[in-house]
């Protein structure tokens, strides 16, 4: 692992762990987030992992650029990209699979020649990585999901995907937290709820954490709380 760093402006320092997109690339990456918590302490002000980047933002008023690269350099010395083993919180999200949530599900089926059930288990059928956190506040980036349902984002984004819907994009699945444009295929959508201002650190998963997807009925999607409007198909979004 040959770490780079990268000036981001006066109050941050981009990491550049890795090349490739890899879930092997989590244990180190988390290492790191971990080191600087440390070796920062209260000049700390925020770090924003992604697949192969860490973003390192610190109080200028307290570091100087050259003393925060410092401090970088030398918590990458001796950092393994294997040093830790996966951790991360497990987080289980249900989601009701239906076409009236999920208009995607049929475009699966037709292009893999699996049934809907086989589609749902597939997904539902392991467990994902937070790789990183963006697009929207709360936005999980996931994966990776079975390469028999790798699908290619929709050619037209919609201009509006309903809080909770559960997608994926290419080999990747997240939930939307709120309504928000989108062009990830719909599978579903979970009641849960994704961000949350009440809630500490706002946002229900984070980077590392290991998340599940259980398949529930309309009935308990309901008693969640879930919101059952309709999603238009594909076609009818087009037209």
């Amino acid at each position: 692992m040959r770490a780079r760093l990268e000036n981001a402006g006066v109050d941050a320092w981009l990491v550049r762990l890795f090349d490739a997109i890899d879930e092997g690339n989590m244990p180190a990456m988390m290492a790191l987030c971990r080191r600087c918590e440390a070796a920062f302490g209260e000049a700390l002000v925020d770090l924003v992992p992604s697949y192969t980047t860490l973003l390192v933002h610190y109080d200028p008023l307290r570091l100087t650029a050259a003393e925060a690269r410092a401090k970088l350099a030398g918590l990458l010395e001796d950092l393994a990209a294997g040093e830790e083993p996966q951790g991360g919180e497990v987080k289980t999200l249900p989601v009701w699979y239906d076409p009236a949530v999920g208009p995607e599900l049929a475009r699966l089926q037709a292009s893999t020649g699996l049934s809907l059930g086989e589609v749902i288990a597939l997904h539902a059928g392991q467990e994902y990585r937070v790789f990183a956190l963006g697009f929207a506040p709360g936005f999980a980036f996931m994966g990776s999901v079975d390469a028999r349902l790798e699908t290619p984002r929709l050619a037209t984004p919609r201009p509006r995907v309903p809080a909770g819907s559960v997608a994926l994009a290419g080999r990747q699945t997240s939930a939307y937290p709120r309504v928000s444009p989108g062009g990830w295929n719909l599978l579903g959508r979970t009641p849960a709820r994704l961000f949350d201002l009440g809630r500490e650190g706002l946002s229900l998963l984070s980077v590392g954490d290991r998340v599940r997807f259980t398949a529930i009925t309309r009935r308990e999607f309901e008693r969640l709380g879930g919101d059952t409007a309709p999603v238009a198909p594909l076609a009818e979004v087009a037209s």
